[in-house]
């Protein structure tokens, strides 16, 4: 066996060693029983937001489980979606979706495109939200308040039936999945030494809105670090002939990865502080990075196709039609539709996952194996011993 299948197996091992240890050392602990789940992010955990502010997702997003598009970037679940099925609740309303939203069990503040700190350029020219997550905060802090005023004047009980408990908020697990958009943007506007400048930046306004979630009641927070951002293959469209290391062994762009990591190393490092800072607050860093770059350097040993292959969309020959998206060349229309199985796909449009990628990952760090303290989910609700 080659140094390389060693070096696999053996990874893999402790993988599965430690996710089944931190499972049995923590069986015999009641498990922290949530009763809602609040989340703040980006397009990789936004549930309906952006559609419901600026016109529906199209078909064929959503065709893999919903079989019709749901406000998702993906062809079916999305990560939080799985962290809800996994602690038993229902799938996250976003909290800007006035249309048949249930927010009983928690409420979603994620919205595609949105970055931590706002940004200074078109947000609307370079897919980028207005929700930064300030904002995001913001309308947390306005849902409490506006929850907590319904409840108690307790007119209506059909609509007190779909609010949270106002005991309940800190309770509840808050989920963040935010930071890849920041990265991105400073790509196109910023030097790389400028873009590493501006790190500590960014994870100082992450630390303030956990911060200000803490300050109104907010005790559980499972953290997700940012993603090889190098590795989605819509990074790689428009590169032909790259220099020799711009590109890593599997094809990912290393100077995008490696800034990605540098963010990561900040912002794990800021929730250490936070631990000190937040006494009562149980802060979960969860290394997302670690578990999809582990997916796309074994994408076959899982029983997925090449990771740069793309289910949804047309890009080929310099000509992108975007998942949904019809455009005419030479007189014929060409339509960036769906591949037809995209559960043997991990990338579903080039930068977001597909449903049945999602599903591997969160099998992969609920149970605690990419986490820091290594604690399942649901466990997360206890405090981290310093």
């Amino acid at each position: 066996m080659g140094i390389a299948r060693v070096v696999f197996v053996a990874l893999v091992f402790s993988l599965a060693w430690a996710g089944g240890a931190g499972e049995t050392l923590f069986r015999a602990t009641p498990p922290c029983d949530f009763p809602a789940i609040y989340n703040f992010g980006d397009s990789n955990s936004d549930t309906g937001g952006i559609s419901a502010v600026f016109g529906p997702i199209p078909p064929p997003y959503g065709e893999s489980f919903f079989r019709r598009p749901a406000g998702r970037a993906s062809d079916g679940r999305l990560l939080i979606d799985f962290i809800a099925e996994h602690l038993g609740l229902p799938y996250l309303s976003s909290y800007l979706d006035s249309i048949g939203s249930n927010y009983r069990h928690g409420a979603n503040f994620a919205t595609g495109g949105s970055t931590i700190r706002r940004q200074n350029e078109s947000i609307f020219e370079n897919g980028l939200s207005p929700f930064s997550l300030d904002i995001q905060t913001a309308h947390f802090n306005q849902f409490k308040e506006r929850t907590s005023e319904l409840y108690h004047q307790d007119k209506n009980p059909f609509d007190v039936n779909k609010l949270p408990r106002p005991r309940e908020f800190s309770r509840a697990l808050y989920t963040f999945d935010i930071g890849q958009n920041d990265l991105t943007a400073g790509f196109r506007k910023l030097s790389a030494v400028q873009l590493e400048a501006a790190i500590l930046d960014i994870v100082n306004q992450f630390a303030m809105a956990i911060t200000h979630l803490y300050q109104l009641g907010a005790r559980a927070f499972w953290i997700h670090n940012t993603g090889p951002i190098g590795c989605l293959p819509a990074a790689a469209f428009y590169i032909q002939n790259p220099k020799p290391g711009f590109l890593d062994k599997y094809g990912c762009i290393r100077d995008q990865n490696n800034m990605a990591v540098e963010f990561n190393r900040q912002l794990k490092t800021r929730v250490e502080k936070l631990r000190q800072e937040l006494p009562r607050a149980a802060l979960i860093y969860v290394d997302i990075y670690t578990a999809k770059y582990h997916l796309i350097r074994n994408a076959k040993y899982y029983g997925f196709m090449d990771p740069w292959k793309i289910c949804c969309g047309h890009h080929e020959k310099n000509i992108s039609v975007w998942c949904g998206q019809r455009t005419i060349i030479n007189d014929t229309e060409i339509f960036g539709g769906s591949c037809g199985s995209p559960t043997t796909y991990i990338s579903w449009d080039g930068v977001h996952y597909t449903q049945a990628a999602n599903h591997w990952i969160a099998n992969t760090i609920l149970n605690g194996s990419f986490s820091d303290p290594p604690k399942p989910i649901d466990h997360a609700c206890l405090k981290h011993k310093m």
